[in-house]
């Protein structure tokens, strides 16, 4: 419990922070990532995208959690010293199903695919880049209709109880449910986040992935490191928490 209890506080206090707060402040400011030269990222300034005039956030009176805006101002920006994913996106911004499905092992693409069809996701608007490290990062933001049919996607294919319930990425063996992240960061609750970590042996590359269900738009954020190289685990807290305030934020 005194695990879960830290971790809890820790998460809460980094979603109390505003955007330039979390991207910018002295790395000993922030509880759980406080050692210096730590292995964050320098993320610039965060700020969600401009709604329409009048458009409501998605907690303000909007059932269907709508996050109005351009959607490619939700995706987390690279950090600085990235190289950017090229061709991740076609020329309208927007990722092909078919490109997103890879994402899984062969066997589970129909099912994802199916169930992407039957809950009427909308779009799917994707980032990648690649560190000096070799930390390659990838985030997937999909919308749908209403935060009904994203909660019920989430449950039924990525949860852990549905379609993907061992969250078999490809090129990833089996990976489990980290127990000590909360799945709600901050106490507006305006989202909830899984975090999966591959389990050991690791193959050429060690996999994380973390899920965010926020209003009507699910995010998949996966993260590998090479198997000899750097642990990647601070920059993957850092990655999926900034892209869950941008979210969030959108959302409160």
């Amino acid at each position: 419990m005194p695990r879960w209890a830290a971790a809890v506080a820790v998460f809460a206090c980094l979603a109390a922070g505003t955007g330039s707060g979390l991207a910018a402040t002295d790395r000993t400011h922030l509880p759980g990532l406080a050692t210096e030269h730590d292995g964050r990222w320098d993320y610039g300034p965060l700020e969600p995208p401009a709604r329409p005039t009048g458009a409501p956030r998605p907690s303000a009176g909007d059932p269907a959690g709508t996050h109005h805006g351009d959607p490619r101002g939700l995706l987390l920006p690279p950090p600085a010293g990235a190289v950017p994913e090229k061709g991740l996106t076609g020329a309208d911004g927007r990722l092909p199903v078919a490109d997103f499905v890879a994402e899984y092992e062969e066997e589970h693409r129909a099912a994802v695919r199916e169930q992407l069809t039957e809950n009427a996701c909308r779009h799917i608007t994707s980032r990648g880049w690649t560190m000096p490290d070799g930390t390659r990062t990838r985030i997937h933001l999909l919308r749908f209709g209403s935060a009904g049919h994203a909660f019920l996607t989430h449950e039924l294919a990525f949860g852990s109880a549905g379609t993907m319930a061992h969250a078999d990425l490809a090129g990833a063996g089996a990976s489990d449910l980290v127990p000590d992240w909360p799945l709600t960061v901050g106490s507006d609750a305006q989202g909830r986040l899984f975090a999966y970590d591959e389990r050991e042996p690791y193959g050429e590359r060690r996999v994380r992935h973390a899920y965010i269900v926020a209003g009507d738009t699910v995010a998949l954020i996966v993260q590998s490191v090479p198997a000899s190289g750097p642990d990647g685990e601070v920059p993957f807290r850092q990655t999926v928490v900034l892209q869950y305030q941008l979210l969030s934020w959108a959302a409160s």
